[in-house]
């Protein structure tokens, strides 16, 4: 896996990363860091990254033990360090799942499979995170 970041200097403190796959990514800082609150910051880019990673392993294997999965959304919430490197210190992942006839149970256990054996952004955040989740199923 590869990306390439550019930073745009005309944008103050703009970049665009070209992943691997050909697709581009606008990333930004905060005015008071010299940005133009243009695009999400790094870190915000890392956290929906780890969303996403969740978000698709759910699914995936809710999919793949033919359960009638409909929506998967991931609402996530994190703190940083106070201090430098401000790494994330504690994430939480609420995720509402809907489908039909969707066991509680089935969707308790994708979201531990994920976290505990497929997710490499959430497990490789564990190290320097607490990191908690919770669910709802919603019947459609």
């Amino acid at each position: 896996m590869e990306c390439t970041i550019n930073w745009i200097p005309a944008s103050g403190m703009g970049f665009v990363a070209e992943t691997g796959s050909g697709h581009l990514l606008t990333m930004d800082g905060a005015p008071d860091g010299g940005g133009r609150n243009l695009a999400p910051r790094p870190m915000e880019t890392l956290l929906a990254g780890t969303g996403g990673c969740t978000a698709y392993d759910v699914v995936l294997i809710l999919q793949r033990g033919r359960h009638d999965v409909r929506g998967c959304r991931v609402a996530v919430k994190a703190e940083r360090a106070s201090t430098d490197p401000k790494v994330f210190t504690n994430i939480h992942l609420h995720f509402t799942v809907s489908g039909c006839g969707l066991a509680a149970a089935a969707v308790e256990r994708a979201i531990a499979l994920s976290h505990e054996k497929y997710c490499s952004a959430s497990i490789m955040l564990a190290k320097t995170a607490q990191i908690g989740t919770s669910f709802e199923v919603i019947e459609v």
